[in-house]
């Protein structure tokens, strides 16, 4: 595991100077101590990233699920009967993972994939940039005050923070030099890594410019990690379940539900981030599931948020040349010692610093050229990637990849009704038109209309070579279609031939028997 450490070691930094304002701002919009984040996250980090096998994803606490967690708090009447839920959530997704319902990841698309990548690569931009002018200091991903994002990208270009603003273009300067140039200059550059050294840089202005007035930065823009007076008053910090609700059908709709919701929107990154992975990895989704489950009871247990896989860190893993499981366990350690020993050197980073970072990651994964990559693959690719990623955009992750997957299930189906078969028209002779329809290999109840319609719009006296050569399985949907066009012709003047592996043939009723004598379970022509 710690074969790679000097890219992991690195790597893990980053995802550490990502997670820990992404931890405070999802327990924040989820209306859970903040502390409640910061658990999550470092059990997502050690416990998720030992037992996962994957080598490059990173767990913690997601924002996909904040909504969820707000609004099941309120419902519960309180945190601590809502740990009970997480509880039960967890051993849940562990039954999953013994189901072998890991298998749904492999049924996403690649373009749903792609284009869920490049909407949370926007959304990730758009919220960040109030961040980066030093406005609104509630660091999360839904808003909690009526806002939206485009509304409060607005405010935030009338509340400009000098300071905020200065440093974080300072920091977005030094990100794209140590990426574009300095990393490629020697190798110093790329083991201390260009976010590691924003980060210091932003402590270093707050703490010189502290008091100044124009160009200070206020304390309500910089990260809050709560502060434990000793190490014994940090087990004040944590919530523990109320397991006396345990028999609240309410708490186990709950739990049903965060298992739900967890499990696919893990599968989904799972997929997402092996695409990602330089070395093209695969990685085992029941075993994630399992890691994912033992993850959540975990963190219940000791009052910490549900954790999935999450992409934005586990891109920022992977941009950061992450190449094992050991950055995602060392970034756990960091968000523990860190909250332990520095808690007040932390609460010195600036918030317009870690949205110059997550700028950068953000655009990683939307990438221009992505967009014109994918109008070059075609329509089949484009329509569903773009619906995923303004579905993603304009409303949440699991409505756009829905929306998405619909489209990509339109889009298969079209190109099913298209390509049941091949007609070509050859001459008219003997006054009939000679008409040869080739089936294709596998024809089924999709490719009714497309058959049916091609049928009815022959001519009266028609010769029609029906070609099956190929056909390898047929439906019983469309032998039906065939048999009732076989009384038609003879009305219509429509001569059949029938060309399969049997040979030619000339007798309607003849074809018509063979496929009604054909084993009902496959119907299948080979």
């Amino acid at each position: 595991m710690f074969k790679h450490i000097k890219n992991d070691l690195p790597a893990s930094i980053v995802v550490f100077f990502v997670a820990l304002p992404l931890c405070l701002g999802i327990a924040l919009a989820s209306g859970a101590p903040l502390f409640s984040g910061l658990i999550a996250g470092i059990i997502g980090g050690i416990v998720v990233g030992s037992l996962s096998g994957s080598h490059i994803g990173v767990s913690g606490p997601a924002a996909g699920l904040a909504a969820i967690v707000l609004t099941a708090i309120g419902t519960l009447g309180g945190f601590e009967n809502f740990l009970v839920a997480v509880v039960l959530g967890g051993l849940i997704q562990i039954v999953f993972s013994i189901l072998k319902a890991g298998v749904i990841a492999y049924y996403f698309p690649s373009s749903v994939i792609k284009g869920m990548l490049t909407g949370i690569g926007i959304i990730i931009i758009l919220k960040q940039i109030p961040h980066f002018f030093g406005y609104n200091s509630n660091f999360s991903f839904f808003q909690t005050d009526g806002e939206t994002t485009v509304s409060g990208i607005f405010n935030a270009l009338n509340f400009i923070s000098p300071g905020a603003t200065l440093i974080a273009v300072i920091a977005l300067a030094i990100l794209i030099l140590w990426d574009k140039v300095l990393s490629k200059k020697s190798k110093i550059f790329q083991l201390v890594q260009g976010p590691l050294v924003a980060v210091v840089v932003g402590i270093l202005y707050f703490v010189f410019t502290n008091g100044n007035s124009e160009w200070g930065i206020n304390e309500k823009l910089l990260v809050s990690v709560p502060i434990p007076e000793s190490i014994e008053s940090l087990g004040n910090l944590l919530s523990f379940p109320n397991f006396a609700v345990i028999g609240n059908s309410e708490v186990w709709i709950t739990a049903f539900t965060i298992a739900l919701v967890a499990s696919l929107e893990t599968l989904l990154c799972v997929e997402a981030t092996d695409k990602l992975d330089p070395d093209k990895r695969t990685t085992p989704t029941n075993k994630e599931l399992l890691a994912q489950g033992v993850g959540n009871s975990i963190s219940g247990l000791l009052g910490g948020l549900p954790v999935t896989q999450v992409i934005v860190r586990s891109s920022a893993n992977i941009q950061s040349g992450g190449r094992t499981k050991a950055s995602a366990i060392i970034h756990g350690f960091f968000l523990l010692i860190s909250v332990i020993l520095i808690p007040r050197l932390l609460n010195m980073i600036p918030l317009s610093v870690l949205a110059s970072i997550l700028f950068l990651v953000g655009y990683k994964l939307a990438k221009p050229a992505l967009f014109k990559k994918m109008y070059g693959l075609g329509w089949k690719q484009f329509i569903p990637f773009t619906v995923t990623v303004f579905g993603i955009v304009f409303t949440d992750l699991l409505i756009g990849i829905g929306l998405g997957l619909m489209v990509g299930i339109v889009v298969i189906l079209l190109k099913s009704y298209q390509n049941s078969h091949f007609l070509h028209i050859e001459d008219k002779s003997n006054g009939k038109h000679r008409i040869k329809m080739t089936l294709a290999e596998e024809v089924t109840f999709f490719n009714k209309g497309a058959i049916l319609k091609e049928l009815d719009s022959l001519p009266n006296d028609t010769y029609l070579e029906l070609n099956l050569l190929n056909t390898r399985f047929l439906d019983n949907d469309i032998i039906e279609i065939l048999e009732d066009f076989a009384l038609k012709a003879k009305q219509r003047n429509i001569d059949i031939q029938l060309v399969s592996k049997r040979g030619v043939e000339e007798n309607p009723s003849s074809y018509i028997e063979f496929f009604r004598t054909r084993p009902k379970s496959t119907l299948s022509l080979s």
